[in-house]
Parts: C-alpha cells; sequence; structure tokens
C-alpha cells in the first residue's frame, strides 16, 4: 500500500472508531429500524426509511417515525394483513417527492416478495456477485416492479444498471449486512458478505472522498462508485464499506 494511501487509512480508520458508535444513532435514519427486534420488521422499516433518506435528516426521522405509526408499528404484519381499508389511513402520507401512491404500491410490492419470492434478503442475494451487490439492486428492482404499478413510482427506486450510485438501497445493504458488534448495523443477513457492499455515495461522503484524493469523478453516479469502492477495498477488502461512517462523519460533523 502507498505511503500517502496507508495515511488515508489510518486516518479514516480513526474516525471509523468514532462515528460507528450507538451515540450516533438517534440522530440518524438507522435509528428506525433499531425500534424493532424482529428480523422481517427490521428489514421493512429499514427499507422505507433508506426509501426516503434523503434531505434533512430530522425530517427522515420525522417522516419515518409517523410511517412506522401509521403501520401501527408493526410493519410486517401491516405489510402482510392489511386490507384495502387499512391504506386509507395513508391518505395524505408525504416525504418530499414520496407520496401515497408510492407508498401504497411500496407495501404491495413488499407484500409479493414476503409471499412469493421468500422475503428482502433471498430477493437481494439471488444476484449478488463476489465483490460486488449493485447487480443485485438491479434484478431487486426488476422483482419489485413485477407488479403493476404508478409509472410516477418508478423512480423511487435506484437502479445501478442505469448509472445510478444507489445510495439509498446501498445504506440499506449496509445496515442489514454489517456485522462488528458496535451496535450500529444489524448483520442480520448472512448470504451476503460485506466484502461486496458498497459505500452510500452521497454529496458529503462524495466531497471528503474528494479531498481525500480517494475519487476524482465529479458526478456522484454509479462511476463514482466503482471509482471509490476500488480506492476502498484497497484499505480494506473484507469490510470496505465501513468506511462510510468516516466520510460520511468527516463531511457532516466536521465540515471536512
Amino acid at each position: 500500500m502507498e505511503r500517502n494511501l496507508l495515511e488515508i487509512k489510518e486516518f479514516l480508520d480513526e474516525k471509523v472508531a468514532f462515528y460507528n458508535h450507538p451515540r450516533f444513532v438517534e440522530s440518524d435514519p438507522v435509528a428506525i429500524p433499531h425500534c424493532f427486534e424482529r428480523k422481517e420488521d427490521i428489514e421493512i422499516s429499514g427499507f422505507l426509511t433508506a426509501t426516503m433518506a434523503w434531505g434533512n435528516r430530522k425530517m427522515i426521522l420525522q417522516s419515518s417515525f409517523k410511517l412506522m405509526d401509521l403501520m401501527d408499528n408493526s410493519p410486517y404484519d401491516f405489510v402482510m394483513s392489511h386490507r384495502a381499508s387499512d391504506l386509507q389511513r395513508l391518505n395524505g402520507f408525504i416525504h418530499r417527492t414520496f407520496n401515497q401512491t408510492d407508498l401504497v404500491y411500496f407495501i404491495e410490492a413488499l407484500k409479493n416478495i414476503y409471499a412469493y419470492h421468500g422475503g428482502l434478503e433471498t430477493v437481494f442475494s439471488e444476484a449478488v456477485t463476489q465483490n460486488s451487490t449493485q447487480p443485485a439492486i438491479h434484478h431487486f428492482k426488476e422483482v419489485f416492479f413485477s407488479l403493476p404499478y404508478p409509472e410516477r413510482t418508478f423512480k423511487h427506486v435506484s437502479d445501478p444498471a442505469n448509472g445510478s450510485a444507489a445510495k439509498r438501497i446501498n445504506l440499506f445493504l449496509r445496515w442489514m449486512v454489517r456485522k462488528d458488534g458496535c451496535g450500529v448495523d444489524f448483520g442480520l443477513w448472512k448470504s451476503i458478505p460485506a466484502s461486496a457492499l458498497s459505500c452510500p455515495l452521497d454529496l458529503h461522503s462524495g466531497n471528503v472522498a474528494r479531498k481525500l484524493g480517494l475519487l476524482t469523478r465529479k458526478q456522484n453516479d454509479a462511476k463514482a462508485l466503482a471509482e471509490l469502492d476500488l480506492n476502498l477495498r484497497l484499505m480494506d477488502i473484507n469490510d470496505p464499506v465501513k468506511y462510510d461512517f468516516a466520510l460520511f462523519g468527516l463531511g457532516v460533523f466536521e465540515k471536512f
């Protein structure tokens, strides 16, 4: 490893140790799935929260807690057992451009996945490669939209095959897959290795990565993610996405 990269690794490892800590959970979207204990509740609440994880984090938390309340704080039971009349309580729900029309389809699509495709973990694990979850995200989107869907809703699930960095789904996968005992990520999914995960690339992590020389591409797209992943794997091939804690923390809390 080059000296410069080794110095960056040592710097980021310190930041990972600091930010990968439960004291930051309360103000982070990951707080929502931490309200639950059943695997399916953690998965569904995590997926819905990650879907809304863009913009102001306080608003993300408000919208997500409101949604859990609308689902009687039993997201799996609501998804699997709801009746048409139950969906009426979702009328008026909105988070930025994600509204009740999108939400109702998401609930029906999740029911389809758990009833006929073995659940979220099974669907994602079907197309994981040895070193990438990006084909799995593309496969997931195909399954997710295998029912008749509103055209407007299609944009709310990103697809790496169309050039997207798929930040929100990569964040969700980090939550589900990484297991390090630190109390933030859940490590629920055993069928996907942490080594295959990609960084949830956003404005904050992208800007910090560029300042550190880990990313040269200006757009936060799939090509940028591939470049960043390559460099993060040079620092830790088994758990490259742990550096999301450092990149995001440096950008949000330290204005690096």
